[in-house]
This record gives C-alpha cells, sequence and structure tokens, in this order.
C-alpha cells in the first residue's frame, strides 16, 4: 500500500503555514496549478536566478507564472535573490539566531511540519565542524501530509498478538518514501488503541527533534497523534529517550532518524529498561543499514523485533518488505 492522493483542499490545514511564507506571485501560481498536482506536490525547490520546480511522484515541474485570468502564461516564475531572502526571513520568523543550530544541521522545521533543506556557503569552525550556513542560495520545502490509516496494514505484525505489547520496530527507506507519515500513522494507532485492543491502552512518547512527527507550534502537536501521546518536541532524540524514561512512564518511545552512536545507546537503554522503541533510518535495506557504524551493534543486540521497508515504487508509503528480528519475511 501506498500513500494516496489526499482529496481533500491541499491549502487547508498545514498547507496555510507554508503558502503564507511563499512570495505573492508563486502563492498565487500554485494556487492555479492542476488540481490533482496540487494534491501530490511533496517538494518545493526554490533556488536564486532558476525557475521554482515542483516535484512529485509523477516528476520535476517549472511553476509557471498564472496570469490575470487564473491561467498559465507559460513563463516559468525566476526566484529573485530578494524573494529568497524574504522567504528566509519568514521561515525563521525574522530571528536567524533562533534557528541557528538547525541551520547548523542544514534544515529549518517549520509549523506544520513542514521542513526547509538550506544550501549556501558552509562556515566551518573548530575541529572541522559545521558552524553555519551563510549567503543562503537555495532552499527545498518538503510538505508535511496527514494520511490517516496508511499504516493500517501493518497492525498484525506491530503487536504481539497475545499479549498486545508492541514490538520493537524499525523504519527504513530512502528519502522521500514516506518514513515520517508512515511513523505518524503508527503513533496515532497505538494512542487510540487500534493496533490491537487492550484494556489498559499503550502510553506513547514521541521524541520529535526535527519537530515534523508531531508538527507542534509551541509545543502543542498540529497533527492528530491521538489522545494518549506525550511529546518531547526538538529534543535531541538520545537525550528525549532518556527524559522519557525516566519521567513519563512511556510503554512505546518513537523517535526518528536514528543513525548516530548516541541514539543506539539510548534505545538499547530504553530496551533494557522495558520500553518499546519504533524509529526509521535512512536506507534501501536493512542489510545497507546495518553497514552503518553502530548500527551493526544494534541488529546484533536484537533491539528490533520488526524491520519495515519502504519504497516509492508504487509511490510514497509502499511497503516493500516485512522482516522478524531474524530477518525473516513476514506476511503483510
Amino acid at each position: 500500500m501506498a500513500i494516496p492522493p489526499s482529496a481533500a483542499d491541499p491549502w487547508t490545514g498545514s498547507w496555510r503555514e507554508l503558502m503564507a511564507i511563499l512570495p505573492t506571485d508563486v502563492r498565487e501560481s500554485l494556487r492555479c496549478i492542476d488540481s490533482r498536482l496540487q494534491q501530490e506536490v511533496e517538494e518545493i525547490r526554490l533556488r536564486v536566478g532558476q525557475p521554482v520546480e515542483l516535484r512529485s511522484n509523477r516528476g520535476s515541474f517549472r511553476l509557471e507564472r498564472a496570469g490575470s485570468s487564473g491561467a498559465s502564461t507559460r513563463e516559468p516564475i525566476i526566484l529573485s535573490s530578494i524573494q529568497l531572502d524574504h522567504i528566509l526571513q519568514q521561515v525563521t520568523q525574522f530571528s536567524m539566531y533562533a534557528v541557528e543550530e538547525d541551520m547548523r544541521r542544514g534544515f529549518i522545521t517549520m509549523p506544520g511540519g513542514h521542513r526547509v533543506g538550506v544550501a549556501g556557503r558552509v562556515v566551518v569552525g573548530e575541529g572541522n565542524r559545521v558552524k553555519a550556513i551563510r549567503n543562503v542560495s537555495s532552499l527545498n520545502i518538503r510538505i508535511a501530509r496527514e494520511f490517516p490509516g496508511i499504516s493500517a496494514p501493518l497492525r498484525r505484525v506491530l503487536a504481539h498478538p497475545k499479549t498486545g505489547r508492541p514490538y520493537s520496530t524499525l523504519i527504513l527507506s530512502p528519502p522521500r518514501c514516506g518514513k515520517t507519515t508512515m511513523l505518524r500513522d503508527i503513533v496515532k494507532q497505538w494512542s487510540d488503541n487500534r493496533v490491537v485492543p487492550r484494556e489498559f491502552p499503550a502510553t506513547v512518547v514521541v521524541v520529535d527533534e526535527r519537530s515534523e512527527i508531531a508538527g507542534c507550534i509551541d509545543g502543542i502537536p498540529q497533527f492528530d497523534l491521538g489522545p494518549r501521546v506525550d511529546v518531547l518536541d526538538a529534543c535531541p532524540k538520545a537525550d528525549g529517550m532518556l527524559m522519557a524514561i525516566r519521567s513519563l512512564s512511556p510503554e512505546l518511545i518513537v523517535t526518528d532518524e536514528i543513525g548516530r552512536q548516541e541514539d543506539a545507546l539510548a534505545v538499547l537503554e530504553a530496551l533494557h529498561s522495558g520500553v518499546f522503541v519504533i524509529a526509521t533510518a535512512h536506507a534501501h535495506s536493512v542489510e545497507e543499514w546495518r553497514r552503518r557504524p553502530h548500527m551493526g551493534e544494534l541488529f546484533q543486540s536484537g533491539a528490533f523485533s520488526r524491520y519495515v521497508v519502504l519504497s516509492r515504487r508504487r509511490g510514497p508509503g509502499t511497503i516493500e518488505a516485512v522482516y522478524d528480528g531474524d530477518l525473516r519475511p513476514i506476511a503483510h
């Protein structure tokens, strides 16, 4: 099953936050594009001196300027440096200092969960570490959406059929294959007590380092994660997992994009504390993931009982395979 096109008006909800930061001509031209493409746009790529580019599962498209009648003039919108600076100011809410840490990692997370990738001149500091990004020349807005029920085909593999206890699960895919969208819906399935209906539903803590899973604004999730979720927003994954264990009594911790040594150690600490973990990671396969530094240790320790591999073969969120902790295929 893949993530389906949304039938809802694409300019409602978190889209409002996105449209508000764009220059008038870009915003109005987006409103005039084909309705199906409106629903399928995954990225808006903005480069100084180049046409505004839209990317979807169907390919790459230039955004064409809308005429007074709303029809396309066939003239591409060329982004100016003034427009890009305006967008950047809007994204950072006129405070580059407030997002300095995110900028060092090459992205900014907007309200609504949209992630804005940043490219420009990289300033390297002590220890050859990235200190800042200056003279920003391009932005890549990755659009966040909800797809309720997208994880339903996985329900039977996420919990023990008799005890109802969660299986610690790792979701793997390359970028733009729906990992975070799938993860978000899994959180809601557990929170709504629909994975395996239980007398005592699971308590879930989301450690949302990049503010993408919950899309919090002022600490309040903008995505519907259900009634039994506590969110540590903008909190480093490793620190957040340990904080959750100490103070929030979770049965299940959910986090996105593990890959560092401290992430691996925190996952093991959670498991040793009797807490289950659902996470994602960038990889085409389990074999590729386990070859990464520190991730092989997690595999060897049997940290995860389920591995879910996604692709975009039939669109983002295509479930390619599900394996148990010994890499035996599981029907789904």
